[in-house]
């Protein structure tokens, strides 16, 4: 069964939640597709269900994210749990699973909302059993009210890596030392954009209560930390790093890792759109109009998916791109439209004025961008960062090539764990810019489907 509808949005997270509520005040037919049990997104995960005690451990933006879907569940919106999207063609058909059968739908207008996942952390001993992203971490704390029972070593750096160890150690969670590896030169860099964050006062001040907060429970805090290897056989047995000159070690069967997030730019690439190589974010980013049109006519992209914002901006972005659907599909006249979205925009700019310091303060580290030889690089395949330079010297010029020399991006992971990396490996090994050397060609499905499911797709 082939359906038409006027917008799909793919996700529901607080871009996601926010244009399908932009649209339906318009009086736009509108269906939400999001491969969760309940709508939030990954940052309002489980909010849906959540207890007033875990949402207290949480904190305050999560509690007012609770507020959000629930304003998104009484709307009587269209809206999916469990679909997962496997394909979307440039001809604006979407194709999902949900309740074990394949569907697809036509849409007149399709909108991305598909977010952000954790840039991988490649160094020694990360593919080890108990270590972890920080993320994942949260995800099992906010969707489950799950939390280590064991003390653990945080490594990495980052507005959700103090974020996260603020709610473990709400949580009551032993943090036995909270390695960060930015660089002193980083804080440098970052002071030249004080004066526009302080357009922010708000997300400032409360950064600066968590910081505080983690500093007067007294846990062990290094910084500018290098040298960083997981130890252990079969399972993580600790961490050592060098911190201020000096060699130290920290046992923990638990190591939870975070160097940022990037968005994920699969959808997008899976429908050929035009994609830019950001060089301060080290990510691909998709080229979007004003109003969040991609190069391909008809599909959108909002929030984190389009370019790391965080919850607030992406929630804003959302409202903007449904106003500017709305526009496309000829519901409102241009002058509608700018009258609509111009307090958005004006509140967008005055969001994002933290965002440079904290791009700054934060930056991926050359090391684990491109890592030492003996690092695996491609956890599905087992394939090394020195095989992938190795590729190089024998006339790799790209990640797609990579597949034939060794398989690298070809496991279940699609290349979300690799495909940077490769990336950074080959620019380096060829002296030349990521962008010329460009990402892994992403096809469908996007997730994984079987041949039943094909051949009873409705």
């Amino acid at each position: 069964m082939n359906e038409s509808i006027d917008v799909l949005i793919v996700g529901a997270g607080p871009a996601g939640m926010a244009a399908a509520l932009q649209l339906h005040a318009l009086g736009v037919q509108v269906r939400v597709l999001d491969d969760q049990a309940g709508p939030g997104g990954q940052i309002y995960r489980g909010a849906h269900q959540a207890s007033g005690k875990r949402s207290a451990v949480l904190g305050a933006d999560y509690q007012e994210g609770i507020g959000q879907v629930r304003r998104f569940l009484a709307s009587g919106i269209d809206y999916v749990a469990l679909a997962s999207v496997w394909l979307i063609t440039p001809e604006r058909e979407v194709h999902y699973r949900v309740d074990g059968q394949l569907r697809r739908v036509k849409a007149q207008k399709v909108l991305l909302c598909s977010g952000a996942y954790e840039r991988p952390m490649p160094l020694p001993g990360w593919t080890l059993p108990g270590v972890m992203t920080a993320g994942a971490a949260q995800i099992q704390l906010k969707g489950a009210g799950q939390i280590p029972v064991c003390p653990v070593v945080m490594v990495g750096s980052g507005p959700l890596f103090y974020l996260l160890a603020w709610q473990l150690m709400r949580a009551g969670v032993r943090i036995e030392a909270l390695v960060d590896t930015a660089s002193p030169l980083d804080l440098l860099r970052a002071l030249r954009h004080l004066p526009r964050a302080l357009g922010n006062l708000r997300q400032l001040g409360k950064g600066l209560k968590l910081l505080y907060a983690l500093r007067r429970a007294a846990v062990p805090w290094f910084r500018a930390a290098s040298g960083v290897r997981i130890e252990g056989q079969a399972h993580a047995e600790g961490v050592s790093f060098v911190s201020g000159g000096r060699s130290h070690r920290f046992s923990s069967r638990l190591v939870l890792l975070h160097q940022g997030v990037v968005p994920n730019t699969q959808p997008t690439l899976a429908l050929r759109a035009a994609h830019r190589w950001d060089e301060q974010r080290q990510c691909w980013v998709a080229e979007q109009s004003e109003w969040g049109e991609l190069s391909v006519a008809g599909c959108f992209v909002a929030g984190d998916g389009g370019g790391i914002e965080g919850a607030e901006a992406a929630a804003i972005q959302g409202r903007i791109t449904a106003i500017g659907i709305t526009l496309a599909l000829q519901r409102l006249t241009p002058e509608q439209a700018q009258s609509l979205a111009g307090p958005e925009r004006k509140r967008l700019t005055q969001v994002r004025s933290a965002r440079p310091l904290l791009d700054a303060l934060y930056p991926p580290q050359r090391a684990y961008l491109a890592p030492a030889d003996e690092t695996i690089v491609c956890r599905c395949e087992d394939v090394t960062a020195g095989a992938i330079r190795q590729y190089a010297a024998l006339g790799c010029q790209g990640p797609n090539q990579t597949k034939a020399y060794g398989r690298c991006g070809m496991g279940p992971c699609q290349g979300r764990q690799c495909g940077l990396s490769v990336t950074r490996l080959l620019a380096d090994a060829h002296g030349v810019s990521p962008a010329e050397v460009g990402y892994y060609r992403i096809r469908p499905p996007l997730k994984p489907i079987t041949l039943g499911d094909l051949a009873n797709e409705q």
